[in-house]
């Protein structure tokens, strides 16, 4: 069977009626949100993503976590706080997000984490730059019950790959995913589902082709193809693109660059997700990225509170009235993921 129709049918397997109804009445919400102007949100988040820590091991030059440039604390997310936050969401949450900012295999509890969610047949993910996908993580990571894993490979050789990933080493990309692979055959597990996934930037363009060969040499199940978020793409960067279809910016007539993508009144992100950082703060949405909207802490309410509650109803208003003059969406590209 095809690996995607296999992670398919794992992914709807984790849905149950109460998850199922949940994921309606968002759905329901956000049209009529549309339709009316009037932000209405009747059930739950589908998706969240859970940050288990800010930490890097790499100082990527597009990322807050390798700029070493957030105005927020770095931390690790401890257990108490996200099973508190599990427990009370595992019956409508169908998705869950081990990322935000950070390498999450620094979080020395973070397979710990994954287990306590996949054993409440919650759909789990993480992104790793895999330097610690040694073979007892990998194993763990297997056993761990995590369903999809995504390994940010960036270049298929050295020179290419650490021009972007800085400080990185490829052979130990190409090294963890070796081992989860292995363990994977060896303790006969279908999951995690591997993603290479590959940032298209300038400096790798040409090696697209190669990283799709690469993928199959090895066995990983999928090849993501990533545009790239740039903070001041406006006079222009070398690492955008010269492929316009892996560029999220256009060039105008005066030299200048512009963002592709309109910014309408709607986001179905902030009907359906959000993000709780390692230390518990809940903020609208992955883009942003040093909690500047943060619109509640769920260490000091209940996470259903917050989710209803007038300020997060105030801000899913203001996107209907204008999303461009929110700060955070003026960068946002949605689909910036080309499947290969």
């Amino acid at each position: 069977m095809n690996k995607n129709i296999t992670d398919g049918l794992n992914f709807f397997s984790k849905l149950t009626p109460k998850r199922t109804i949940n994921a309606l009445k968002v759905l329901g919400s956000y049209y009529e949100s549309k339709l009316t102007g009037k932000a209405n949100q009747r059930g739950l988040p589908i998706s969240i993503s859970f940050e288990p820590t800010t930490s890097c091991n790499l100082r990527c030059p597009e990322c807050p976590s390798g700029l070493r440039s957030f105005t927020r604390p770095t931390g690790m997310l401890q257990d108490q706080l996200f099973k508190k936050t599990i427990d009370e969401l595992s019956d409508s949450l169908l998705y869950l997000i081990f990322y935000f900012q950070g390498e999450p295999y620094l979080n020395p509890q973070f397979l710990d984490l994954v287990k306590y969610a996949a054993q409440k047949k919650i759909y789990t993910a993480t992104s790793t730059n895999a330097h610690y996908l040694t073979d007892t993580n990998a194993r763990r990571t297997v056993e761990s019950g995590l369903d999809r894993l995504i390994i940010s490979i960036d270049g298929t050789t050295q020179e290419v790959y650490e021009q972007y990933r800085v400080g990185g080493k490829l052979e130990k990309v190409i090294e963890g995913t070796k081992n989860i692979l292995k363990w994977k055959h060896e303790l006969k597990s279908k999951t995690p589902h591997v993603v290479f996934q590959f940032l298209v930037v300038r400096p790798n363009e040409h090696q697209i082709e190669d990283v799709k060969r690469l993928a199959a040499e090895l066995g990983v199940d999928e090849v993501g193809l990533k545009t790239a978020q740039i903070y001041d793409y406006k006079h222009g960067d070398p690492l955008i693109p010269t492929i316009d279809k892996y560029a999220r910016y256009a060039q105008q007539p005066d030299g200048t660059y512009q963002i592709k993508n309109a910014l309408d009144g709607h986001c179905w992100k902030m009907w359906h997700s959000c993000v709780i950082t390692w230390d518990g703060k809940v903020v609208p949405c992955c883009f942003d990225k040093d909690a500047h909207y943060r619109l509640g802490d769920v260490s000091q309410t209940s996470f259903k509170n917050l989710w209803q509650s007038e300020s997060y109803r105030n801000f899913r208003q203001s996107l209907i009235r204008s999303r461009s003059e929110i700060e955070m969406c003026k960068n946002c590209t949605e689909g910036t993921q080309v499947w290969a």
